[in-house]
């Protein structure tokens, strides 16, 4: 499993971004599956459309639609995790988008996170496991 963040999504869609090749290689060839959240849709649909145009965003949406990138719901608990994480990491900035990350990794048991972000994601100490392993 892979959890996926915002950069990586944007990296691929991309091909002048710096990170596109590994990007684009890394969500084409992991085994799967990739999972996210729905902050992080609603984040790369708005940098998509704002950068790229209406195409990337769909393109986004289409891999959602066939399957590809899996976005799975937040529970009440998660939420709570959400919260927590944004107080605790409140000087980093943590901020939603990626504590719903965190949060979703830890409900799923993921150690792996597509990201581009290494400044919050190496100083989050999650729940489940010493440190994420992230990619690319």
């Amino acid at each position: 499993m892979l959890v996926v963040d915002t950069g990586p999504l944007l990296a691929t869609a991309d091909r002048s971004d710096a990170h596109h090749r590994q990007c684009r290689e890394l969500l084409e060839t992991d085994a799967g599956p990739l999972v996210t959240t729905a902050l992080v849709i609603a984040e790369a649909c708005y940098l998509l459309d704002r950068q790229l145009g209406p195409p990337a965003e769909a393109a986004l949406l289409a891999s959602i639609v066939d399957g590809t990138l899996r976005v799975q719901d937040l529970g009440g608990g998660d939420w709570a995790r959400v919260h927590e994480l944004v107080e605790t990491y409140a000087d980093l900035r943590l901020g939603g988008t990626d504590a719903s990350l965190v949060a979703l990794a830890e409900h799923l048991g993921a150690t792996r996170i597509a990201t581009l972000n290494r400044r919050h994601f190496s100083v989050v100490i999650p729940r489940h496991t010493d440190a994420f392993e992230l990619l690319p």
